[in-house]
């Protein structure tokens, strides 16, 4: 039986290579909205993060969100995601 291929992706905040379904993918919509997508599902450029708390503050730091999405991030967005993560 043929084993299943497991989706890889890179956290902005250790660099490490995980499986997809261990991350949390940020997005940006069409629109230019910035938010976390807890599901997977939602339409957007992704970028992938650990759901440590370093990892976001190591990306937050370094600015990695706005060279994945190629724009400015608000303060008050990178609270709002901070928030969102450690909710979950």
């Amino acid at each position: 039986m043929k084993t299943k291929k497991i989706p890889m992706r890179m956290c902005l905040g250790c660099g490490e290579m995980k499986p997809k379904k261990e991350l949390v993918r940020a997005v940006k919509s069409k629109e230019g909205e910035i938010s976390l997508d807890l599901t997977g599902k939602k339409s957007g450029r992704g970028a992938y993060i650990c759901k440590d708390m370093e990892c976001f503050k190591k990306a937050r730091k370094a600015r990695r969100f706005e060279k994945e999405f190629s724009c400015k991030i608000e303060d008050g967005i990178y609270d709002m995601m901070e928030k969102e993560l450690s909710d979950e």
